[in-house]
C-alpha cells in the first residue's frame, strides 16, 4: 500500500530536479536533440570542475538519503556518480561522456521513482555518515589525481 509523498518531499525534489537539470540539461546544442549542462562544461577546467561538479551530485545523494531513500537506491546513485567521476578523469572524453550519461538527471528519476513506498525507511545516521565520507573521499580523490596530473605534465612541459 502506498502512501502519499509528504509536501516538503515534494519541494525537496523539485529543487534538486532544478540542479540536475542545471548540471546535466540546461543548455540544448541548436538543431539536434542533445543538451548539456554544466557537468562536461566545468569538467573541461582542470582540477576544479570535477570536484565542483562531483559535490554538487554528491548533495542529491545526501538529500535522498535524508529523504528515506532505500540502500539499495542509494547504491545506484553513488554508482551513478562514481562512473560519470572515473569518466571525467579522462580528459575531454570524459566530458564526452558526460554530455551522454547524465548521471544526476539517472539520479532523481530514481528519487522520484521510490518516493511513493509504503514506509520511508529510516536510514541508520552511521550508513549515511559512511555514504557522506564516502562521496567525500570520492570527490577529494579526484581533485588530488587531476593536481598531481597537471602538476606532473607542468614539469615535463616545463623540463
Amino acid at each position: 500500500m502506498k502512501t502519499s509523498t509528504p509536501a516538503k518531499h515534494i519541494a525537496k525534489v523539485n529543487k534538486l530536479r532544478r540542479i540536475s537539470r542545471v548540471l546535466d540539461n540546461a543548455i540544448p546544442i541548436p538543431g539536434t536533440k542533445i543538451r548539456l549542462g554544466l557537468d562536461p562544461i566545468l569538467g573541461l577546467l582542470p582540477g576544479g570542475g570535477d570536484t565542483i561538479t562531483g559535490g554538487i551530485s554528491a548533495y542529491i545523494v545526501v538529500e535522498a538519503a535524508r529523504m528515506g531513500v532505500p540502500r539499495e537506491v542509494l547504491g545506484k546513485m553513488v554508482a551513478n556518480i562514481l562512473l560519470d567521476s572515473f569518466a571525467g578523469t579522462i580528459p575531454v572524453l570524459g566530458d564526452l561522456f558526460d554530455v551522454g550519461w547524465k548521471s544526476n538527471i539517472k539520479n532523481i528519476e530514481l528519487l522520484e521513482r521510490h518516493l511513493n513506498i509504503a514506509e520511508t525507511s529510516k536510514n541508520n545516521k552511521l550508513f549515511m555518515i559512511g555514504l557522506i565520507l564516502l562521496l567525500v573521499v570520492v570527490v577529494l580523490g579526484f581533485a588530488t589525481i587531476t593536481f598531481f596530473s597537471v602538476r606532473f605534465f607542468w614539469n615535463l612541459v616545463s623540463q
